[in-house]
């Protein structure tokens, strides 16, 4: 029978050391994700990319935390979760000093990359210690929500560390605290117990090349798109290449007697539902946070530090009301905390989309971005919850980096999906404005080779003393609209998030540990037979 083993027992080493240590683990991997935001227009201004060239800045460290969180599950089981927690906040602090260095945009993206594996190995490894650590189930609640208010925490620090190394400094020096911040990290994860479930997992290959090459295709096609278009070969190549390995991975799996995510988990309608709505709810907030941070930086200019005030009206009602969410989760449904949370953050994006791009005052992001912060910390702590506990304690490692994946696949959508929207309505709505603008033809077809290499965002930052610069209203007006289409969009997954989350989580815990433990019992027999 699969057990846990701990090589340092509750009483030589306090499940609150371990707590500490995992927190402080998924605060830093959080920070390392969410830096970039606060620096996109610095980024812009120094780097000069694209438009889709910037979303991948922010997708270069979400993606190996979607493909690989299953795998670092597996290693986990396998060879020790404090192990992997320690090479996380090594891989990250590599990262960051790779960042800091970065004299153009592919080595940032290179550094990006690294930093996101290192939050991959600590993100299901964290979650998974914790709920092996803390043995009763309500006790597990509040650990949980701990956890999740650490990454609310990493949000909070994100924007001081790159408003105000931005502002005072360089962007650089904000990827050198990180990198600080993570030898730090590494160094307090000796705290951690370092637990595994060695018994009956291994690594599938198959299954992490499979899945590994569809999410980065498809998340590719998705980026490419404002640039290349739907029709063009590269994007219609990478989508049919993402569903073409998808279905490989559902067959890998099927078949496999150690598979990277067991499928019967998701027979069970309370796992699944709470996965869906963990993959489109994270699409939402996290669209929404990279839609806020083009339109404070590369669209309007504003500072840093403006920018880092911004995301600390998301994140600071968040971290307030983290220990209330704790004690809501020991009494309240989980759905409907969740329909709570994600009712707010559709008002918040509805609110966004009808600010005026030309409204730069910070007084009048207060009121939305504020039920946004609220609504991520409502629907965060409630989703993880709502997922993990569903499942028994043996399949803590495998349910835990599934709840994470979708969760943090949802991350990665969020810029690539709302990006492309919001770019492709930009610069239809730029090109139409530009044909019909007053402008002499000269101007206009040098505008317009400014725009076919950098699109909208690149014609918004010229210089307003140069001729192609008054063709910089346009743009700022046709990216205004493009953004306030994708804010619109976000408040429509929170809200079907929501939907689902009322109506569909019901029922008792305790039956459905016991039906999910059958079912993957059964299933293992069936794949073993």
């Amino acid at each position: 029978m699969t057990h846990e083993t701990n090589s340092n027992t509750s009483e030589r080493r306090p499940p609150l050391g371990t707590l500490i240590a995992c927190c402080i683990a998924a605060c830093l991997a959080q920070t390392s994700g969410a830096i970039p935001a606060v620096l996109n227009g610095l980024l812009q201004a120094g780097l000069h990319p694209s438009g889709s060239q910037l979303t991948w800045v922010s997708d270069a460290a979400l993606l190996p935390v979607a493909v690989l969180e299953l795998t670092f599950g597996v290693l986990g089981d396998l060879f020790g979760r404090k192990r992997l927690l320690i090479i996380g906040a090594v891989l990250i602090a590599v990262g960051e000093v790779i960042c800091a260095a970065a004299g153009g945009v592919h080595i940032l993206w290179v550094g990006q990359a690294l930093t996101g594996v290192g939050a991959a190995a600590i993100f299901p490894s964290s979650l998974a210690i914790i709920v092996v650590a803390v043995r009763d189930r309500r006790q597990r609640s509040t650990a949980i929500a701990a956890w999740a208010a650490s990454i609310a925490a990493g949000g909070f620090f994100a924007p001081l560390i790159g408003g105000i190394t931005g502002n005072y400094g360089s962007w650089r020096w904000a990827f050198i605290i990180m990198a600080l911040l993570g030898v730090i990290g590494g160094a307090t994860s000796f705290m951690a117990l370092d637990s595994s479930a060695p018994e009956g997992r291994s690594l599938d290959i198959l299954g992490q090349v499979t899945v590994g090459i569809g999410m980065f295709a498809l998340l590719y096609a998705v980026i490419q798109v404002p640039g290349d278009g739907w029709g063009s070969a590269q994007v219609q190549g990478a989508l049919a290449i993402a569903v073409v390995f998808m279905i490989l991975f559902i067959v890998a799996e099927l078949r496999s007697r150690s598979p990277l995510l067991n499928l019967s988990l998701f027979k069970n309608r309370l796992f699944a539902v709470a996965g869906f709505v963990a993959l489109v709810g994270m699409f939402s907030f996290l669209g929404t946070v990279y839609a806020l941070s083009i339109r404070l930086g590369p669209i309007e200019h504003q500072s840093p530090l403006r920018t880092a005030v911004a995301f600390l009206m998301v994140n600071v009602p968040a971290m307030v009301i983290a220990p209330v969410t704790a004690r809501l989760l020991s009494g309240v449904a989980a759905r409907w905390l969740l329909s709570a949370g994600f009712l707010l953050i559709a008002t918040g994006d509805l609110l966004m989309a009808h600010l005026a791009i030309t409204e730069t005052a910070l007084p009048s992001l207060l009121v939305p971005l504020m039920l946004i912060g609220i609504g991520f910390s409502l629907s965060i702590s409630s989703i993880t919850s709502a997922a993990v506990t569903t499942v028994p304690l043996r399949l803590a490692g495998m349910a835990s980096a599934t709840t994470s994946q979708l969760r943090d696949f949802g991350f990665a959508l969020g810029p690539a999906v709302i990006g492309a929207i919001a770019l492709s309505r930009a610069g239809a709505g730029f090109s139409s404005a530009l044909a019909s603008s007053r402008l002499p033809e000269p101007l206009k077809a040098a505008v317009g080779q400014v725009a076919s290499s950098g699109g909208p965002i690149a014609v918004n930052s010229l210089p307003p003393q140069s001729p192609p610069g008054a063709a910089a209203p346009l743009a700022l007006h046709a990216l205004g609209h493009g953004y306030a289409v994708g804010f619109v969009v976000c408040a429509c997954a929170a809200l079907l998030s929501g939907l689902l989350a009322a109506v569909e989580l019901r029922g008792g815990s305790a039956n459905v540990v016991e039906a999910v433990e059958s079912e993957f019992d059964a299933s293992s027999a069936a794949t073993a037979a």
